[in-house]
């Protein structure tokens, strides 16, 4: 059947927490055509270099297809049924507090649910806890305690309605580009002004109003100073005021803080100060440099507020609106997913809403204390408390703080049974029982985005294999272990029919989730389902909270909190002189586990990193391109120098992509402390201490392949292109043969072999070709290798190109590399556009070469070759 045929079909991207519409449409053979959906609310058509790419990501490559019991595949009855015996086992001979579960906001809520429901209400245990605990607990724990609810007060069109968005530890730009848009699109449209608070200059920063560089870590000292500001320049709303406690202790509190703590000036402090005062439609957007910090729900409660003691919240345009940074982090906290909570924001700890709970779910047990947070949980598995592991949709051994101690305590467990999609993951390597789950585009449910849309996720493509969705594995093994009807479903529709009445309760508890408007939907409606925004009940519809001054605490008043600045735990001394911060680049995604998949997306930033500004490399003798060695107390990396000046002297910055499959080295988690904050238990992903030095490397290599090639050396770093593979090395130690070890690298023990070797030098280039066609081709040097890497990367598959040159001939212009992923546009072909043409503004880039016109993340590069172009030409 021709692809066309087929109807589109709405869903929601699998990324960030913005929660963009996809249409999808699929060809009939396995494949989709993917586009953003205008009709949606969070996107309006838009969709980020990630989204436009999902089409590359669906197919069956490295899919796991079968169930592996200690790494032998069988069927799901045995599979199925060993994990319900160990898990039964285990909670008769040591309790239930002795098993876990480990789960992601990959997941969809009605799995999300299923996995609350089977841990808390008939394991008995609260030892379940999420990756958004790395994400966004810290603003978990900082709405609970000014609100009484973990709440997000605003929408996402309060972004249209400020008239200043200050940014804090947000990288929009890259990691909520559609976001960015919108925000960029106002402030054209009527002028917003947008200040950006981060210690690392990032793309968000280009063209925004103010960056304030503050000292990592020093943000409550910030906020403290505001809110002193507020209360001197008599903005404070004394009537809003009277619905809240606490704002004596709290400007007490922001008094006795130094501002100085945050190396800016006083005048970038008062400029500020003034700009966020004399501004009342002001909106603060928060993230992870809020969150990922031992003092991140302080910060939370120090932004909360400014905002509280102003009555700039709930209200057309102002608020504080945290991002999340995955699909569904929203939707675990609505049921429970976290250790702390129960669904439908109902209170753990609080008696009449377990009972409420246990008698809905008919439960023979729940847990009165929270169970173990995400880092005590994997220290509970290596010391042998967790004898019974269940770990989903995620990859902690790459993901968690000090991940090399995390992987050896998931390789200790007794038993560790992983759900995902792949078994090539770090962490489902270790596993014991790995079951395959179906995958995005493949499975039917819905999510939550960062505010409070409720979203379709829908199956367009037939799960490969035996794989099967999350909430009926979960279920099944529900069953098995002998809570029979408890978990007897049919459909997703069922489980959410369940969980909105269950919200209905929490209603009538005061709370604010409430879906129970949806608790009688049909599967018909169920399958139709719009974007919704939640509360969806007889009370309330949707909307911002708390403009009316009404809170949920139980005198029904909002909580300013006494916040003082901590500095992070870690402390920098002579052997760990450069604090290290960690995040995102562009176009990846966590562990790259689905955009890996893609080339172009692989192609922006090929190689894990460390940003490191000039001074500071000067004086570590570091060359631009040079790999350097990074030291914690924890771990160690082998990355590639940036020298940048984004950085601040005394900074360094490192993505945190790249895992045990992409690049052993980088994986920059293991040099992170397990330190967390003592309320929210977020790990301080932000501060690390380290040491850097360069990697005395004894060669050099850039190798290109048609298939998966299997490194050996001190530091790789393989990426997928658009023909295969490519990937950097570097050893130290040289081969004695270097054709023999390029036919070892790749795999091709009989392919023809080109080659020149000169030992003296330290240059090899050997290219093996196979049937008239190249097949792989190694480049060794005693530097870093000079080769046209972008255009090598295309050439595997080819009819025997000519390829030891390294260089493409004459009469072929090399594109450079991938600077617009959406469309595929290289840093040449923009610079040659830019002198040719003579293009001035990167709106007459996009209009020539269409670069930076889909979700625009690529514009602050494009804005920067400009300049670089304008400076030069300036200079003779």
């Amino acid at each position: 059947m021709d692809g066309g045929a087929f109807p589109e079909t709405c869903s929601t991207c699998p990324y960030c927490g913005v929660g963009c519409g996809v249409l999808l449409r699929p060809d009939g053979k396995g494949g989709l055509a993917v586009r953003g959906d205008p009709t949606h609310p969070a996107n309006r058509g838009r969709l980020c270099s990630k989204g436009s790419a999902l089409a590359e990501t669906v197919g069956l490559e490295g899919r796991l297809l079968a169930p592996r019991v200690h790494g032998r595949e069988t069927g799901w009855d045995e599979a199925l049924g060993l994990v319900a015996d160990r898990f039964r086992e285990t909670i008769a001979q040591h309790g239930p507090d002795s098993v876990g579960f480990y789960v992601s906001g990959q997941l969809l809520t009605e799995d999300y649910y299923i996995a609350n429901k089977l841990m808390k209400g008939f394991i008995g245990s609260a030892n379940i806890d999420t990756n958004s605990r790395l994400c966004m607990a810290s603003t978990v724990a900082g709405h609970r305690r000014a609100f009484g609810t973990d709440t997000v007060p605003g929408t996402y069109e309060d972004l249209e309605e400020a008239d200043l968005v200050v940014l804090v530890g947000s990288n929009l730009a890259w990691c909520h580009p559609v976001l960015h848009q919108r925000l960029l699109a106002a402030r054209k449209a009527r002028g917003t002004k947008v200040v950006v608070i981060d210690p690392r200059r990032t793309a968000t920063c280009d063209g925004a109003d103010m960056h304030l560089a503050l000292a990592p870590g020093s943000d409550v000292a910030l906020f403290n100073r505001l809110l002193v500001a507020l209360y001197e320049g008599g903005a404070l709303d004394k009537a809003f005021l009277r619905n809240t406690e606490g704002f004596d202790a709290a400007l007490k509190a922001a008094f006795a803080d130094d501002a100085g703590v945050t190396g800016l000036s006083e005048a970038e402090i008062e400029k500020f100060c003034r700009l966020w005062m004399g501004t009342e439609k002001v909106v603060t957007v928060f993230s992870q440099g809020v969150n990922q910090s031992s003092s991140g729900s302080d910060k939370v409660n120090a932004i909360l507020n400014c905002h509280l003691a102003t009555g700039r919240i709930g209200k057309p345009g102002m608020g504080p609106l945290s991002v999340t940074g995955q699909p569904n982090a929203m939707g675990g906290r609505e049921v429970g997913g976290l250790a702390n909570m129960l669904a439908c924001h109902l209170d753990l700890e609080n008696p009449d809403h377990r009972v409420a709970v246990r008698d809905f779910w008919q439960a023979p047990a729940m847990p009165e204390a929270p169970g173990l947070k995400a880092v005590d949980m994997f220290r509970a598995a290596g010391d042998g408390r967790i004898k019974a592991l269940w770990i989903i949709h995620t990859n902690p051994a790459v993901s968690m703080p000090d991940a090399d101690a995390v992987r050896d305590a998931i390789g200790a467990c007794a038993f560790t049974v992983v759900s995902d999609i792949t078994g090539a993951t770090d962490t489902a390597r270790l596993a014991d029982v790995l079951l395959p789950a179906a995958g995005w585009g493949e499975k039917d449910g819905t999510v939550t985005n960062s505010d409070r849309t409720i979203s379709r996720q829908r199956a367009v493509l037939s799960a490969p294999g035996e794989a099967r969705p999350d909430w009926e594995i979960l279920a099944e093994v529900g069953r098995r272990m002998g809570y029979g009807r408890a978990f007897d479903y049919a459909t997703p529709a069922e489980i959410f029919r369940e969980y909105a009445t269950l919200s209905g309760i929490a209603g009538r508890f005061g709370r604010d989730f409430d879906i129970s408007g949806l608790a009688a939907l049909s599967d018909a409606d169920y399958d139709a389902m719009l974007p919704t925004r939640w509360p969806v009940a007889a009370k309330r519809q949707g909307g911002r909270f708390f403009g009316d001054g009404d809170f949920f605490h139980a005198d029904g008043k909002a909580r300013l909190l006494p916040v003082a600045h901590r500095a992070p735990a870690a402390k920098t001394a002579p052997r760990f002189p450069f604090r290290l911060n960690t995040g995102r680049v562009r176009d990846q995604w966590h562990t790259m586990t689905r955009t890996g998949l893609s080339p172009r997306l692989s192609a922006h930033l090929a190689e894990p990193f460390l940003e490191i500004h000039p001074d500071d490399a000067r004086a570590q003798g570091i060359e631009a391109a040079d790999l350097v060695t990074v030291t914690s107390p924890n771990g160690r990396a082998i990355l590639r120098a940036r020298i940048t000046d984004a950085v601040k002297p005394g900074q360094v910055f490192a993505p945190m992509h790249w895992t045990g499959e992409t690049a052993p080295s980088a994986r920059i988690d293991a040099l992170v402390p397990p330190v967390v904050d003592p309320v929210s238990g977020q790990p301080e992903s932000k501060a690390s201490v380290v040491a850097v030095a360069p990697f005395r490397a004894a060669w050099f290599g850039f190798a290109v392949s048609c298939a998966e090639m299997q490194p050996q050396a001190a530091y790789w770093a393989r990426m997928r292109t658009r023909t295969g593979w490519r990937a950097e090395l570097a050893g130290d130690a040289l081969p004695q043969d270097w054709e023999a070890e390029a036919r070892r690298l790749f795999g091709l023990p009989e392919a023809q072999a080109t080659a020149f070797v000169d030992a003296a030098r330290g240059i090899a280039r050997v290219a093996l070709v196979q049937d008239g066609r190249l097949m792989a081709a190694l480049f060794v040097a005693p530097e870093p290798v000079a080769v046209m890497r972008d255009y090598l990367a295309g050439l595997p598959g080819e009819e025997a190109p000519d390829v030891l040159s390294g260089r493409p001939p004459a009469d072929m212009p090399d594109p450079g590399p991938v600077l617009c992923s959406c469309f595929n546009v290289g840093v040449n072909t923009i610079l040659r556009a830019i002198e040719s043409d003579g293009l001035m503004t990167v709106d007459a880039v996009g209009a020539a070469l269409q670069a930076g016109t889909n979700c625009g993340s690529c514009q602050p590069e494009i804005a920067a070759l400009l300049s670089r172009v304008q400076l030069r030409e300036a200079a003779e």
